[in-house]
């Protein structure tokens, strides 16, 4: 990889002078450049390489900074190999509702480097205009790959807004005019609209960035709420009403004026990961005596054994009344180091809880590494019932550079841990399972192949048999350990490896002080599923844990991300749970998902995460579904391809752009475990929050003769939890009037239906009581209400048309032509037989003597 070259082109691309974009009111790179600025934080560059080399004119520094909180897994924009679904074209990750900021854009070097993905995608600058707009304001694409077509007023239009973008339809296979299918009316799959080059209209970017009179997004009097797009589905209003009625920035604009003058060039601070340096500053006091030191011991013994990578500098030091360094920073070479560091683990506790005192000496033993504490990481280990004054050694830990995670044990964690945690932009974890709580300590690396993957993590109090499966799939097996740890009195133990091998506890270590068995599994661990059989002699809580690591250098491993669309509530809004299930960047799909949710008091809540597309997820079919597991390359949006142009009345058509593989693989069996963040919720209150169903956004309607066929996920009583009940079905000829007129829109008399359960597929047939006649459209929505009347927002609305299949004279015209050919064919014969006899007669009269 050229990375200096990747480098200028970056530059480039962000560059004011080099863009291309002039928007006609500044908003869009104003914003951008802007919000880079304002909410840095969020909006991190991360160019991912190996191999660096940059110098130039671009740079004006002599070394690398060291990385602090600058996290591959954490950008907002990412440059790094294509996504298998999309190949070189830009896109934008985003699964919550309309609104809401996206989660990265992809951008990959080929598409920095080749000058050539102009003409399929448009100027850089204006693409990453169109994808910003989807990270940061929540909006989607206008145009759509699914339905390119449809019909409005009996014409057929294309997908496109605004409807003022004028263009041709033609077939790129034949390069003739489009066919229409005989079943649909609407054109055949190969039919493209080709935009004209030269347009009238200035919007819009979402539809499509690279035609140089599109400036703007469309606005409510431009907007085109027929097209069958996720703009209209998911969000239902016009992109510009989002952005500044319902994005992050809403509150900004309202007083946004346009630049004087151009905006400043981009400036760039380079960064680079060293090896990791990781201190332990464990709590020893009083209040973590009995369990909690012991459950101290397991977790720090398997994260030193299995967790913390090679190479990494680990120390250790505990605090109570005083606070001492057990071990200064050690290099982790060998497996000798890591038990030489798990025996120095404390075992006893006693004293108060000056954390202070714990921190400032974690920062001095980090120190030691190159004098100062950048980018190194303290792991804090605490009951979090402070004797001291926490907050008085805050904010030197904050502004010392360093990240510090936090656990706190029990319901009592100081305030002060929490603000330490969120400013130095680390995950604070508030879990009694403290095992999953360091299993999630590691500092991705963007190369998913050398980070440890958390296979499964269960427990039982049992004195009996505690049996199980792990399965190990085809994507991990190497550094594959199984942890087993127990209360009091240690238990047999059993693996069976897929083959039938079986492993005791000679082949095992005990650890008899943190009363911890291990197995590292030597080599490569055979895929399927490994059998562990553990029979506890008295009653006692025992675990079992297992992790790995990828397969292959080349095969990135399959992970699980789990967490919350925000750390605080109010009551005012929802919080909501969400997991990605993926391999490098592809989705895993009909993966069977569960999220168990712990709080501070009573039990755990367990909730079943669906792929539905309805409630809190935005797509269907791009995660987790009950069924069998496998990957897939669905495609959901991004950059538009340009087919090509239309110039002077002749269409221009682009080069093909690079086939996307469409089949999906079958991956089989596997688990994931993945500890999420902790959340606060504080209601204003007793009374808890009475949500409204969740508005359904996946509606479809159909008409076959006379009867109209709907379908849609059924909402929840609360968001997606629960039963609706009662829905409002309405229908109209005009898609304005039911968009904001809806209660005075036609009823459908639905008396005889009551919702299902949440995530339920609803299917209903509705005679509307009036003649459809061939080319009818009809508009149809629905609103659901709970038992406490409260009404959802209205559903996307869905667009139905009847359509009379025409006449197949296919059947005819070919008896015609085999008739016509068979009349041509005996009318060439006689001719050419008349023609021989009469060439015969000639020569036969000339043949004979004067």
């Amino acid at each position: 990889m050229d990375s200096r070259t990747m480098f200028v082109l970056l530059w480039m691309l962000l560059s004011s002078t080099s863009t291309g974009i002039k928007l006609d009111e500044m908003v869009m790179l104003m914003l951008s450049l802007q919000s880079v600025q304002k909410y840095h934080r969020m909006t991190r560059l991360l160019i991912k390489s190996r191999t660096w080399s940059l110098k130039g004119r671009f740079i004006f520094m002599k070394h690398w900074i060291k990385t602090r909180t600058e996290f591959f897994e954490k950008a907002k924009i990412i440059i790094d190999n294509p996504n298998p679904a999309y190949g070189d074209e830009p896109y934008t990750n985003q699964y919550e509702e309309c609104g809401v900021e996206g989660q990265y854009i992809h951008l990959t070097p080929d598409y920095l480097r080749d000058n050539t993905l102009i003409n399929l995608y448009g100027a850089k600058g204006r693409v990453l205009v169109h994808e910003w707009a989807h990270l940061r304001w929540g909006v989607y694409d206008e145009y759509s790959e699914e339905k390119p077509f449809y019909y409005s007023n009996g014409n057929i239009e294309a997908t496109r807004c605004s409807k003022d973008i004028k263009g041709q339809l033609s077939d790129v296979t034949t390069g003739s005019p489009c066919r229409n299918d005989p079943r649909t009316s609407l054109p055949t799959k190969g039919c493209k609209f080709f935009p004209n080059r030269y347009q009238n209209t200035h919007s819009s970017i979402m539809f499509l960035p690279s035609l140089d009179s599109v400036r703007t997004f469309c606005r409510e009097n431009e907007h085109n709420y027929e097209a069958p797009n996720l703009q209209n589905k998911k969000c239902g209003k016009a992109t510009w009403t989002v952005i500044f009625e319902d994005s992050v920035d809403k509150d900004a604009l309202r007083s946004l004026k346009p630049l004087k003058s151009s905006p400043p060039a981009p400036t760039f601070k380079v960064v680079q990961r060293m090896h990791r340096v990781v201190c332990l500053v464990l709590d020893v006091s009083g209040s973590m005596q009995g369990s909690r030191i012991l459950r101290l011991q397991q977790a720090a013994t398997h994260f030193l054994q299995n967790i913390i990578e090679d190479q990494s500098s680990v120390g250790m030091v505990t605090f109570s009344t005083d606070a001492s360094t057990l071990s200064s920073l050690t290099r982790i070479d060998s497996d000798t180091t890591r038990e030489r560091l798990v025996a120095l683990l404390p075992k006893t506790a006693s004293g108060s809880t000056n954390m202070c005192k714990g921190l400032n000496q974690g920062l001095e033993v980090l120190k030691k590494d190159n004098g100062d504490v950048l980018g190194d990481e303290i792991i804090f280990l605490t009951d979090g019932e402070a004797t001291d004054n926490l907050n008085s050694c805050v904010l030197n830990a904050i502004n010392s550079g360093a990240i510090i995670h936090t656990i706190a044990l029990g319901n009592k964690a100081d305030k002060a841990l929490r603000e330490m945690a969120d400013k130095t932009a680390s995950d604070d974890i508030l879990s009694n399972q403290l095992l999953n709580g360091f299993s999630t300590l590691t500092v991705p690396t963007g190369d998913q192949t050398k980070d440890p993957v958390q296979i499964d993590s269960v427990g039982a109090k049992t004195s009996d048999w505690f049996n199980g499966t792990v399965s190990v799939d085809q994507t991990i097996g190497t550094k594959t350990s199984f942890t087993i740890t127990y209360e009091t009195t240690v238990p047999k133990i059993y693996i069976q490896s897929p083959s039938g091998s079986v492993y005791n506890q000679m082949q095992m270590r005990h650890d008899e002080s943190t009363k911890t068995v291990s197995l590292k599994v030597p080599g490569t661990a055979q895929h399927g599923d490994w059998k562990y059989n553990i029979q506890s002699p008295t009653l006692q809580s025992v675990t079992v844990t297992a992790t790995s690591q990828a397969a292959r250098a080349d095969v990135p491993p399959i992970i699980v991300k789990a967490h919350m669309n925000q750390k605080f509530s109010d009551g005012t809004k929802p919080m909501i749970v969400f997991a990605v299930v993926t391999q490098n960047y592809k989705p895993v799909i009909n993966a069977e998902v569960w999220a168990t949710l712990e709080p501070e008091s009573g039990p755990p809540q367990i909730l079943q995460l669906l792929d539905n597309g309805a409630g809190a997820d935005a797509f269907k079919d791009d995660g987790n579904q009950n069924g069998q597991a496998r990957f897939t390359l669905q495609k959901r949006g991004g950059a538009p391809y340009v087919s090509g142009y239309v110039v002077n009345g002749v269409v221009e058509p682009n080069p093909s752009k690079p086939p996307v593989p469409a089949e999906s693989l079958v991956i089989g069996s596997f688990t994931r475990i993945a500890t999420g963040e902790s959340f606060e919720v504080v209601l204003k209150s007793t009374t808890p929050p009475n949500f409204p169903p969740n508005r359904i956004t996946d509606l479809i309607a159909e008409i076959q003769e006379d009867t109209v066929l709907l379908n849609w996920t059924a909402p929840g009583e609360d968001l997606d939890q629960g039963t609706a009940k009662s829905y409002k079905i309405v229908w109209s000829f005009d898609l304005k009037m039911l968009r904001f007129n809806f209660t005075n829109a036609h009823e459908v008399n639905i008396s005889g239906i009551s919702p299902q359960e949440s995530g339920s597929v609803e299917q209903h047939s509705f005679n509307l009581n009036i003649t459809i006649q061939n080319g009818t459209t009809l508009f149809f929505a629905v609103q659901s209400e709970d038992k406490e009347h409260v009404k959802s927002e209205i559903s996307n609305i869905a667009q139905a048309s009847k359509i009379i299949p025409l006449p197949k004279p296919r059947e005819v015209l070919d008896i015609d032509l085999n008739l016509m050919f068979i009349a041509i064919s005996v009318c060439l014969a006689t001719v050419v037989i008349m023609g021989i006899i009469a060439i015969t007669t000639w020569v036969l009269k000339r043949s004979k003597p004067s």
